[in-house]
């Protein structure tokens, strides 16, 4: 089969290598699509995780059609269309037990730990079978809108810890792709008005033409255009949706008595120390959270708002492109270019 596989800084080869073998507990997967998004650039940029020698297949935003079901993987079949969620846990844990399969010390990944979605083929691991990683689609879903499950249910985790109530002011810092899932979960919560800020003029204007009841803040007049859009009470909740520290830092300034702050997304290695005005979060009230991956349940249930129509994604999809042009798209993904980009396999 052919496949991308990671061996080091900037050194991504695309390689014939055989088809994994499954066991019985396992299944194999046919990849029909799977995105580039911010951590297979990090890692495209920094090298591998873990410091393992061995290349690695990236790639963890994926759909398919199951090619293979082993003897012992029940509730699975040949042709199945399926998305798949890419962290799985050791499963026996109070975390995972909980249902934070995601957040177990032992939790592994697709794409990250074990190889991914970035070859025609791609093994899925007895534990994460087990688990219920797999999840069917309905006929009306796109392999791409599937696959855009996996950031969407982050999105998602973060609406369930920090909270969206009708009638909020929320501003969401970082027009990028998941800048634009936060907006809209936002809008379907029943937000009395989004508002959108970023560094970028283009994105800002994209951000505006693909969701016009949105109102797009130059970042340059932020301060300014807070208060004035909410009569100087400021923001209900804001959400930090790019990973730059002085947007931890300045989020505590648009936020309002009893409001919320959202961190969404890690910072660089070495730059996840900010300074913080404590007073800020003791005079006004606030409550700050933050969130990581997702739930299996969480992931399902973006799967079903996805196949209900009521939240769309299909139009933050901006470029596609086949395996073998896989360096040119991390890059223009680094480059912020566009939003979302597949691989079409």
């Amino acid at each position: 089969m052919k496949s991308a596989r990671l061996y080091g800084i900037e050194d991504i080869r695309i390689e014939d290598i055989p088809v994994p073998d499954i066991t019985e507990y396992e299944v194999l997967l046919r990849v029909k699509a799977s995105f580039i998004c911010g951590t297979d650039v990090r890692f495209y940029k920094n090298g591998k995780p873990g410091g393992s020698d061995e290349p690695l297949v990236a790639g963890h935003e994926i759909a398919g059609i199951i090619e293979k079901v082993g003897t012992l993987a029940a509730g699975y079949h040949v042709g199945m269309r399926v998305g798949v969620a890419p962290n799985f846990g050791c499963g026996v844990c109070d975390i995972c037990t909980g249902g934070n399969t995601h957040m177990c010390k032992d939790s592994e990944a697709l794409g990250v730990t074990v190889d991914g979605g970035f070859a025609e083929f791609m093994r899925i691991p007895a534990a994460a079978v087990r688990q219920g990683n797999i999840s069917p689609i309905a006929d009306n879903l796109s392999f791409e809108e599937a696959a855009m499950a996996e950031p969407l249910s982050c999105v998602f985790n973060a609406y369930e810890k920090i909270g969206i109530y009708p009638g909020d002011h929320v501003l969401v810092i970082g027009a990028g792709p998941i800048g634009l899932m936060h907006v809209r979960m936002a809008l379907l919560a029943g937000a009395a008005s989004v508002y959108v800020t970023d560094i970028s003029k283009e994105r800002l204007d994209l951000a505006v033409r693909l969701n016009p009841e949105l109102t797009a803040l130059p970042s340059e007049t932020l301060d300014e255009s807070v208060k004035k859009y909410t009569d100087g009470r400021l923001m209900n909740l804001v959400i930090t949706a790019a990973s730059v520290p002085s947007i931890q830092e300045a989020a505590f300034r648009y936020v309002g008595l009893n409001g919320r702050v959202m961190f969404f997304g890690g910072l660089p290695k070495g730059k996840s120390t900010v300074r913080l005005d404590t007073n800020e979060i003791h005079y006004k009230q606030l409550t700050v959270a933050g969130t990581t991956r997702q739930s299996l349940k969480q992931y399902r249930t973006c799967l079903k708002l996805l196949e209900s129509g009521r939240l769309k994604v299909s139009d933050l999809i901006t470029s596609s492109a086949n395996l073998d042009r896989i360096s040119e798209v991390i890059a223009n993904v680094a480059a912020g270019k566009g939003l979302k980009s597949v691989i079409i396999i």
